[in-house]
């Protein structure tokens, strides 16, 4: 078997080119994904009565099913349950006409949010509960003082386990194709399938999703020196 290298190069800046849509909805899912895992988190952490135990089955569901299953449920049964919905109140909306970007920011969105949850609850709770006292003895509101205290170590702490979510959220964005996304997978197998150049299709989204990961693991890794550097000089 030749390996094409014109084909490779082609479709290497025609994947390249899908890549704002990757990074978008890595993204819009982990900003989506934010509030609910923050809250979901501290729900969890103080045992909020009736709360807390959906939100444990709702995290335990989550994580203990595959995101393929979830792809399935979001951009299959949903929006035969939404259209007859829609179909009851007598609206004009074509539900099937939506993005399909959408549904990608939902499942994602969630699927995110479950392991993000995890992510904040071990890092609140790594910070010293003396500094919650501290700050109440020194009349700080609770609130005031989860936010300026132990919210900005925590997030510190949560670092190293955001940015491995991050890359595997943006790994698993390749089963946007799923849902007819055109992200970079989606366009390496469309342009696969005119001359079956399989692999030549695979190396160059094996090489793009390297790059991609290799990025963030940088970029993040200056953001914490960055916050440990302030954290001790704030300290002195």
């Amino acid at each position: 078997m030749n390996f094409d290298w014109s084909y490779f190069v082609k479709t290497f800046w025609l994947c390249l080119r899908s890549l704002p849509v990757t990074l978008e909805i890595t993204l819009v899912s982990l900003l989506l994904a934010l509030i609910p895992a923050l809250l979901i988190a501290l729900c969890r952490l103080h045992k909020v009565r009736i709360l807390s135990p959906l939100c444990t089955v709702f995290v335990s569901f989550i994580r203990g099913t595959p995101i393929v299953l979830q792809i399935l449920i979001v951009y299959s049964l949903f929006p035969s349950l939404l259209n007859a919905l829609v179909k009851r109140t007598g609206l004009s909306i074509n539900v099937f006409d939506i993005n399909p970007i959408i549904y990608a920011f939902t499942v994602f969105g969630i699927n995110s949010s479950a392991v993000l949850s995890e992510c904040f609850r071990s890092a609140i709770a790594s910070v010293d509960k003396g500094q919650m006292e501290a700050a109440l003895s020194v009349g700080e509101s609770p609130v005031l003082a989860f936010f300026r205290i132990i919210l900005p170590q925590a997030a510190v702490s949560a670092l190293p386990n955001l940015c491995t979510l991050t890359i595997i959220l943006i790994k698993n964005t390749s089963l946007a194709f799923m849902m007819t996304v055109r992200e970079i997978t989606a366009v390496a197998k469309i342009e696969a399938a005119y001359g079956y150049n399989y692999v030549e299709s695979y190396v160059d989204i094996f090489i793009i999703y390297i790059i991609i990961c290799l990025a963030v693991q940088f970029l993040f890794r200056r953001v914490e020196k960055a916050l440990v550097f302030r954290g001790v000089k704030c300290s002195k």
